[in-house]
């Protein structure tokens, strides 16, 4: 594979930059993550009464797969839009822009088959706007500063959806319209403004020596090769594993009405207050866990920790059927999350194979977030069917003690990774 090297990489301030990108990545959060939480599954009940809890499952479950499939393209596709309005800045702007017109349609929708497609766009769009977002780490923070930036992009997810629950409880008498056109607003004029915020700018990728390649040197520009590179795919698995288990939270609206018969008003005040605890819980350790494995320089006893209490957080659902301990079990599940999401972050920045696809590995990394947003809607009704709401808990559970497992092979900071990367990039920086 040639070697490349990175000239002219324009630097934010890292106050700046982190600024940025809090803000526009929170915006963004709110105006994807309040519809699936909560507004996507009224939408369901109001067009399929009867049948909401499969057709949920699969307008979800397509969403989910567009986003899945959104990261890492829209990762691709910002590596290589070199222009002066910046690799990064370009896809800031047009990911949100058409996730919010998307919005728009699937809030006016009367069909399920608007729904799903506008659902679909939303989530491959704003997913493009994430890929970018988070190829600014790599691109411009120094490694040493990545667990910081990455814990304080942590709060970013608990404080949009709380803010998202908190809007939505004071909007109850607002018709579905006007929230779904209120979220698709904040979902662009956010991302907008940190525009004006972060520095971006056109690079020249050198590429040290021309190679003919084999089809395997061609497939691993793809996807990275695992056996040059396997910390990254175990990364993925354990990923993807310990997302299987969060993802059992996707359905908590679904979960409330159909396990507890909440009516919509009840369920909107239940969820509200279940995702703030979760949320407020998960800012706390989503800093502090970031923060703290820079300063010990160690990881992976944070993501042990971190999955255990996720596994708690699912088996308090499971057992207990009562909305007292669903705001537990939300806290719990906060804690373990926080934690997790800041210090995977922070290491999937260590182990990137390759700094000149930094947004296109990130994006691959990011499919282990979108994809059981996928599964887990496609196979609810079948676990639901088998044994009900404990069975589908403790499914998900075992996902995550898989996760843990995963979790072994990683390497921790200052460790050798086992990797022979061929690419040795040195970075050519300048502040504008």
């Amino acid at each position: 594979m040639a070697k490349a090297k990175i000239i002219g990489q324009t630097i934010t301030p890292f106050k700046r930059l982190t600024f940025g990108i809090m803000f526009g990545y929170a915006c963004m959060m709110l105006a994807l993550m309040t519809p699936a939480t909560l507004l996507l599954t009224f939408k369901m009940v109001e067009i399929d009464p009867n049948g909401y809890t499969s057709s949920y499952g699969l307008v979800s479950g397509i969403g989910a797969f567009f986003a899945l499939i959104g990261n890492p393209l829209g990762g691709a596709i910002s590596d290589r839009t070199n222009i002066s309005f910046g690799r990064r800045r370009t896809w800031i702007l047009l990911g949100p822009l058409f996730g919010c017109a998307a919005l728009l349609w699937v809030g006016m929708s009367t069909q399920i088959w608007q729904i799903i497609i506008g659902w679909a766009i939303a989530q491959l769009f704003y997913n493009f706007g994430m890929a970018a977002y988070t190829a600014l780490i790599p691109d411009q923070v120094k490694e040493e500063k990545q667990g910081t930036i990455s814990g304080l992009l942590g709060t970013v997810l608990p404080v949009a959806m709380a803010l998202g629950m908190v809007l939505m409880t004071a909007m109850t008498d607002a018709s579905s319209t006007t929230k779904w056109s209120l979220l698709a607003a904040i979902g662009i004029v956010g991302p907008i403004i940190s525009l004006f915020i972060i520095q971006d700018g056109k690079v020249q990728i050198e590429h040290m020596a021309q190679e003919k390649m084999t089809l395997g040197e061609k497939l691993s520009r793809v996807y990275p090769n695992p056996r040059k590179f396997p910390a990254f795919s175990w990364a993925v698995v354990s990923k993807f594993l310990l997302m299987m288990g969060y993802c059992s939270s996707l359905y908590l609206t679904v979960m409330l009405v159909n396990r507890m018969g909440y009516s919509e008003s009840a369920a909107t005040a239940a969820v509200a207050t279940i995702n703030i605890v979760s949320m407020v819980a998960m800012a706390v350790t989503s800093i502090f866990g970031g923060v703290l494995s820079d300063k010990f320089r160690k990881q992976k006893p944070f993501l042990y920790i971190s999955a255990l209490i996720i596994i708690a957080a699912i088996l308090i659902y499971a057992f207990i059927a009562h909305n007292t301990a669903f705001i537990v079990a939300s806290a719990v599940m906060g804690l373990g999350f926080g934690c997790f999401t800041a210090v995977d972050m922070a290491l999937v920045s260590r182990i990137l194979p390759n700094k000149e696809d930094a947004a296109k590995d990130f994006g691959i990394m990011n499919v282990a977030n979108a994809l059981p947003q996928s599964i887990v809607p496609a196979i609810a009704p079948l676990l639901l069917n088998i044994g009900g709401w404990s069975f589908f808990y403790i499914v998900l559970a075992v996902c995550v003690v898989a996760g843990v497992a995963a979790l072994k092979p990683l390497p921790e900071v200052g460790e050798h990774a086992g990797e022979s990367n061929p690419t040795n990039l040195e970075m050519g920086r300048s502040v504008s």
